[in-house]
């Protein structure tokens, strides 16, 4: 058995040029933007772009001008390389983005031309969402049949990894190491934070609210339960009803509520990005400090943490003696 895996995320502009393009890839997703009829999906697409531009481009120029999401994925997939290397098993690492480079299609081909014969296609979304791991595995099934149906290849899906019990214990950890950074730790209110999709989707059975709630539930397990805690959600687009509180209205309430000490968990994100570098640190910051809080925290993405880097090399092993 010759194994691999493929390490799959949103993606974002590594520039300010990229900017206008990735917007344009990001709305014309069909599980994104609900159009059936593609040509006024991607005409829909372009006025988004369009329209959103500037903002976006100003936002990526207060993290330092681009997206470090593939970078971060990039050191993802070494860090999991090598790990699994010193558990025992050589196994070849891929990373595709489903809106911008390295794309899924590039990810393809870059299997194709390996020697892999068992493929794990891991996406780096914990809780699943027809928005994103959805959305990423009907493109790679489209791209596997039209580019590696005559590649004899054995492939697991991994759909969702919410309650992975190492993965769970990287978020305890890190909340932990945040948490000593308050004067009283165990004062501080502890706001989960995850994306937020729209209402609708939950309704028509999309999983993401009850693995998110669950994930909270066995990492605030795991700390016993020793601070006040709730789950919002952010990065709201669009008119259509999306799943609430939003982060930032309860950064605010808390506030007024004379809540001094707020730790913000990411809970939803496993690398830094815009959402938690522009709108966490600096937009949602300011909401607090406006608000009253005193002391206004966020525990860092996982990124390579040791521990999170072996949650993603269990799943690999566990999935590949499924395959064997």
């Amino acid at each position: 058995m010759k194994p691999g895996v493929l390490l799959f995320n949103l993606g974002g502009p590594e520039r300010l040029s990229d900017v206008k393009p990735f917007l344009y890839r990001l709305f014309s997703d069909p599980e994104i933007v609900r159009v059936k009829w593609t040509p006024l999906r991607k005409t829909l697409a372009y006025a988004i772009a369009t329209f959103r531009r500037k903002t976006s481009e100003g936002y990526y120029r207060q993290i330092g001008g681009g997206s470090p999401l593939r970078r971060l994925t990039e050191e993802q997939a070494g860090a999991l390389a090598e790990e699994l290397k010193r558990r025992g098993s050589d196994v070849q690492t891929f990373v595709g983005m489903c809106t911008w480079h390295p794309f899924l299609h590039e990810a393809v081909d870059n299997i194709q031309r390996s020697d892999v014969d068992h493929l794990v296609i891991l996406p780096l979304f914990p809780q699943y969402s027809v928005t994103t791991t959805g959305s990423g595995f009907a493109v790679l099934r489209r791209l596997l049949y039209e580019r590696l149906s005559s590649k004899k290849l054995h492939i697991v899906w991994v759909p969702s990894w919410p309650h992975q019990p190492t993965y769970v214990q990287s978020f305890a950890q890190a909340i932990e190491r945040e948490l000593r950074n308050f004067a009283d730790p165990g004062k501080a209110h502890i706001l989960f934070s995850a994306h937020s999709i729209p209402e609708r989707y939950v309704r028509e059975g999309d999983p993401y609210l009850e693995q998110t709630k669950k994930t909270v539930e066995l990492v605030m397990d795991r700390l016993g339960r020793r601070n006040r805690y709730e789950l919002s959600f952010q990065s709201k687009i669009g008119p259509v009803k999306w799943l609430e509180p939003f982060t930032s209205d309860r950064i605010a309430e808390l506030g007024k509520q004379g809540v001094h000490d707020v730790l913000v968990v990411p809970i939803s994100f496993v690398s830094e990005h815009i959402e938690t570098l522009y709108e966490l640190d600096i937009l949602f910051r300011k909401i607090a400090q406006d608000a009253g809080v005193q002391n206004f925290r966020r525990v860092p993405a996982l990124n390579s943490d040791p521990t999170f880097i072996r949650a993603l090399a269990e799943i690999v092993e566990r999935s590949l003696n499924k395959s064997g």
